[in-house]
């Protein structure tokens, strides 16, 4: 699940301004009676049941903001451009903690190995590979496996 920033700013105005269109309605049809007119007394502001309306709009809010740090962080598309021409074109995990990734800088392409408190250099490539090469030949796509699977073929 991949978000741009524009795309996660309108996704949290919107989920706001429902939740608070939702509240005035809940304010609305708290104020009036079944005969449409309104009460003379207004509901205390500081009621538990206010307090905990609060509260767990507040916790929504919070759990909101969250969850959404933890889908970019977890997507690696929000990375801060580095100068220089610095990007990373591939990676691959090697087990729970372990990664080899596959960095460009300038026309240098490098082989790192990154590990909990250690990044090495595996490999300088002497010609760089070409954009495509990045995929495996022999694999296929994920809709050709679904397709597969689908008619009962062996996905490999």
């Amino acid at each position: 699940m991949v978000f741009r920033a524009q795309q996660l700013a309108t996704l949290v105005i919107t989920c706001t301004v429902s939740c608070a269109a939702a509240a005035e309605s809940a304010v609305e049809t708290a104020g009036k009676t079944a005969g449409g007119r309104s009460l003379s007394t207004a509901p205390d502001p500081i009621s538990m049941t206010s307090l905990w309306q609060l509260t767990l709009g507040m916790l929504m809010v919070l759990a909101l903001i969250v969850g959404i740090a933890w889908v970019l962080k977890r997507s690696g598309r929000f990375q801060v451009a580095a100068g220089g021409g610095l990007r990373i074109l591939g990676g691959l995990s090697m087990g729970a903690r372990e990664r080899v990734v596959l960095l460009q800088v300038g026309e240098t392409q490098l082989l790192l190995g990154v590990a909990p408190g250690r990044v090495q250099t595996l490999h300088v490539l002497e010609q760089p590979l070409p954009a495509g090469a990045s995929t495996l030949q022999n694999a296929s796509g994920f809709a050709d496996q679904l397709g597969r699977f689908l008619k009962k073929e062996k996905v490999s």
